[in-house]
């Protein structure tokens, strides 16, 4: 057994509990407190196992879809999490998410880290379909939090249904299926009074 290997994955295994503690602007099912990064990002893990007959492409890489997605945020340990709607933030997210990532996956043993900071990569990148599949649930999971707070958080932070549209509509590209469901979705949502026009 590698001992240095070992400790480079422990002390990573540590460093990522911090995601635990970085807190979303979507709200759990319930309403009653913020998801944070770690809650959204199983919840995307199950998602792929479970909706990932309606990806673009009939057979994709269930396993690297669920890779992707347990890992895109992680840069968030020290980038914090950007409010999607929240346009200057976006300006600047890249840059700092690029920096944590260098910090973070450097943590790993060598083909460690340039596996993790691959995956990390081609989520950000969107080309492949296993990557734009992961970025339509990565949308689908808040509009469903949204949708069942009865648009809490849209209310909150003053979203409106065009800024929605905008930003949900590269769903279509990994799920042509799903984004008719969050279309649906989300005019349903301005009928019931959940999001503003």
């Amino acid at each position: 057994m590698n001992g240095e290997r070992l400790r480079k994955q422990i002390d990573f295994i540590v460093e990522i509990d911090k995601l635990k503690h970085i807190l979303r602007r979507t709200y759990i099912m319930d309403n009653s407190r913020h998801e944070n990064d770690v809650e959204h990002s199983w919840h995307l893990a199950i998602m792929t196992l479970l909706l990932s007959e309606y990806a673009e492409q009939e057979k994709i890489d269930i396993l690297h879809v669920v890779k992707m997605v347990l890992i895109h945020d992680i840069v968030e340990i020290d980038a914090g999490d950007t409010f999607c709607y929240d346009e200057q933030g976006q300006k600047e997210r890249v840059k700092r998410e690029r920096k944590a990532a260098e910090r973070l996956f450097s943590i790993l043993p060598e083909d460690q880290t340039q596996g993790f900071r691959a995956l990390w990569e081609e989520f950000e990148e969107r080309k492949t379909p296993e990557a734009r599949f992961a970025a339509s649930l990565d949308r689908l999971q808040p509009l469903l939090h949204n949708y069942y707070t009865k648009g809490f958080a849209w209310r909150e932070n003053s979203v409106t249904s065009d800024m929605v549209f905008d930003r949900n509509k590269h769903i279509e590209k990994g799920s042509p299926s799903l984004w008719k469901f969050a279309k649906d979705l989300i005019e349903e949502s301005i009928k019931k009074g959940y999001l503003p026009k």
